[in-house]
């Protein structure tokens, strides 16, 4: 009765926000990446949650265990910083929901813990798309909002060292909970642009556009988006977090101090 998963970190450069009463028809339109550095989840008996030797609470992850009527604890460890756009919850909840069913032999299939671990992190307000695209890997574009039954995904088909610095924390709440009628037409012009031409120039295009149109940028990131492209470099904004992102080596040839990992294509799975 102990198993273990892996999700990937996901970068979500825009979205926009489509609310519904039902948690799995809910989510996010937008197109985002996984990295190679993310989320290692067990379980085993017990109970509680405990990240990087912390006891924590995170809602997320209650709802998945109370979905699959399961009493354990869970166990995780990431490298990633929290609260700063890496999908550090949907990973916890979806790799709840892999390691849970496999433990203890719910019998589920991959779309429907993808279903349980997005419906939670809706119903938790920490989340809208993340779910879906740490589940797929790659660079993930979500055509419809919600879980897998109800979306459509696509991907921009290419492999590329991704980097990234962290200047601090933004709250997800706060935003999605909010007025976000500015934020979705911004990310309904951003994904368009995006299908009409599918590649990561046109992705990190949008993504820079759709953080400045919505007004999220810091001064540091600004600052730092900018350095990148003196440098010849492509960068943009994680939402929802204080965290630059560029193809390449795009921060470390500005200066930054940043992390470099793989994009991670193969998508959350047991280990």
């Amino acid at each position: 009765m102990t198993d273990a998963a892996f999700v990937p970190g996901h970068i979500t450069g825009f979205f926009s926000a489509h609310p519904d009463d039902d948690p799995t028809k809910a989510g996010s339109r937008g197109a985002g990446l996984a990295l190679a550095d993310g989320v290692t989840v067990r379980v085993e008996p017990g109970d509680g949650l405990e990240l990087n030797g912390e006891s924590v609470d995170i809602e997320a992850v209650d709802r998945v265990l109370g979905a699959l009527r399961v009493d354990a604890r869970v166990v995780a460890e990431t490298d990633l910083p929290l609260g700063s756009g890496f999908g550090i919850s949907g990973a916890l909840a979806l790799g709840t929901a892999l390691a849970a069913n496999n433990a203890f032999d719910r019998g589920l299939s991959e779309n429907e813990l993808v279903t349980i671990a997005h419906g939670a992190e809706v119903q938790a307000g920490t989340g809208l798309g993340d779910v879906v695209g740490q589940a797929r890997g790659g660079f993930p574009i979500r055509l419809d909002p919600g879980a897998p039954q109800y979306g459509t995904m696509d991907g921009i088909p290419a492999r590329r060292e991704i980097e990234y610095v962290t200047f601090g924390e933004l709250s997800t709440a706060e935003v999605i909970g909010g007025d976000t009628e500015e934020l979705t037409a911004a990310g309904k012009q951003s994904l368009s642009q995006l299908v009409a031409e599918p590649t990561l120039e046109t992705f990190m295009h949008a993504s820079r556009r759709f953080a400045r149109e919505v007004g999220l940028l810091t001064p540091q990131l600004r600052q730092a988006i900018q350095d990148v492209a003196d440098a010849g470099g492509e960068a943009s904004m994680a939402m929802l977090g204080e965290t630059a992102f560029a193809l390449g080596s795009g921060l470390s040839d500005a200066g930054y101090d940043a992390d470099r990992c793989d994009v991670h294509l193969a998508g959350a799975h047991l280990l």
